[in-house]
């Protein structure tokens, strides 16, 4: 029996219900054309179906994922839901119905485009989740750390962890200014939280100091004569610099 293909699939943005219309794609034997989620409705002419997350049915999953593609596979998969690529679900889905036909082998055929895609997407989400474990900075206020920053990709769910686990007695907050969500760590506690927007306080005269020490110390072990701004920006990417204290007005 062919697959349908004449549909579209709907479900919640989350990354079980990702796995969930994979799920349904094998089980209905359908081939959606487009894979949306409730923020993102587009106009289509197909019928579109409404996937309801079932835990159950993600879980199996992701377990097949593990077991019949590779663990690899798996942090592919993961790493490109995160992405901001365009038709990253349906992508997704293509790339793992190779996977289940092909076996391991499928991560290293870098000359299909889809593997390629989706290899090419998951380094670069996990290159700017690495760089803001170096690049973010923390300023303090009335006790709680807080930081923004303004990623291309959602990488703050694999970002976060890295935090608790180097400030674990501390309270803070990070705020992604591009997909406005915030992390919230307190009391041992994790939460993700939608934030529409986010207003800093003004700086009080403590951590104004702080920064002013900060800059001086960056500036003081700067050797002028080996200066090499375009070493700099490639290690160390512009965009990033908006939120970092050393270069802070």
């Amino acid at each position: 029996m062919p697959y349908r293909t004449d549909i579209a699939y709907l479900y919640d943005g989350s990354f079980e219900g990702l796995l969930c219309c994979v799920y349904e794609s094998y089980y209905q034997k359908e081939l959606p054309s487009m894979i949306f989620n409730y923020e993102e409705a587009q106009e289509t002419l197909f019928p579109v179906k409404e996937i309801v997350t079932d835990r159950t049915a993600a879980k199996k999953v992701e377990y097949s994922i593990g077991q019949s593609i590779s663990k690899g596979a798996l942090r592919l998969v993961r790493l490109c839901y995160f992405s901001h690529m365009a038709e990253r679900e349906v992508t997704i889905l293509n790339f793992l119905r190779m996977g289940y036909k092909i076996g391991p082998r499928v991560t290293n055929m870098l000359a299909h485009d889809t593997v390629r895609a989706i290899t090419k997407t998951a380094q670069n989400v996990a290159s700017e989740s690495h760089f803001y474990k170096e690049f973010l900075r923390f300023s303090e206020y009335n006790g709680v750390l807080v930081a923004i920053i303004e990623p291309k990709n959602f990488v703050l769910p694999m970002t976060s962890p890295h935090f608790c686990d180097r400030f674990p007695s501390e309270q803070f907050l990070i705020y992604d200014k591009t997909h406005k969500v915030a992390f919230v760590y307190q009391n041992g506690e994790k939460r993700l939280i939608p934030l529409e927007g986010f207003e800093l306080p003004e700086a009080d005269a403590e951590e104004k100091q702080y920064r002013a020490l900060w800059k001086r110390f960056y500036n003081t072990i700067a050797i002028e004569g080996r200066s090499n701004p375009k070493l700099r920006m490639g290690n160390m990417p512009k965009r990033y610099w908006a939120h970092m204290t050393e270069f802070m007005e």
